[in-house]
């Protein structure tokens, strides 16, 4: 029989379940939540709730945003010749502190991980090869890990094979290893992401 009131031990399940969050960091939070006033509770849930209902996907780069089309592939002030691709919506956060990429984006949302069953169909690839059109270069700026790299490898062909069915070829770049192997650009400070855009090299 469990010492703990069911809300309190349902509310400590929940957060287990996000990544990680083991069980004393879950019990530490719920009673943490325990001693917050009512109205700031109120405002966290809301937040919570609201978090898929307010939030679309944006139907060009696949990033997380309030509208579609988001309003990086809307400002007409970017140069659409050129993506940037990224394995996650928290990358498009860091290179743009950058100040440095003046392009737009394609969130893949993960990378090919063959161990944990995640294929390339799994991911936004498919999206990607349908928006070459008036596409100058793409930027693969997949993190610089086994699975980023294989990811990266992956694109590049399908691209090439696509990109020769059309009229002008697309220059395909890599982020240059500004960025430690093994690290992830959520992490990386803006100078390192600043050098790694600068110093990216054909793929």
């Amino acid at each position: 029989m469990s010492l703990l009131p069911k809300a309190l031990s349902r509310l400590i399940e929940s957060f287990e379940k996000l990544p990680g969050i083991g069980p004393k960091t879950a019990q530490r939070l719920a009673f943490y939540l325990l001693h917050v006033p009512q109205d700031d509770l109120d405002s966290f849930a809301g937040n919570l709730s609201g978090l898929k209902s307010q939030t679309v996907l944006c139907s060009l780069c696949k990033n997380v945003a309030e509208a579609d089309p988001c309003s990086i592939c809307s400002n007409p002030t970017r140069d659409q010749s050129i993506i940037c691709v990224v394995e996650q919506p928290t990358d498009v956060l860091s290179i743009e502190k950058t100040g440095k990429f003046k392009g737009i984006y394609h969130v893949l949302h993960g990378a090919i991980d063959p161990l944990n069953n995640v294929g390339p169909d799994e991911i936004y690839i498919d999206h990607l090869l349908k928006r070459l059109h008036n596409v100058g270069e793409i930027i693969l700026a997949t993190n610089p890990t086994m699975e980023g790299e294989a990811t990266a490898m992956y694109i590049q062909k399908q691209l090439s094979a696509v990109s020769s069915q059309l009229s002008a070829r697309v220059k395909i770049t890599r982020l240059a290893h500004g960025l430690p192997v093994g690290a992830d650009i959520e992490y990386a400070d803006e100078v390192t992401l600043s050098r790694a855009l600068e110093g990216r090299r054909e793929f």
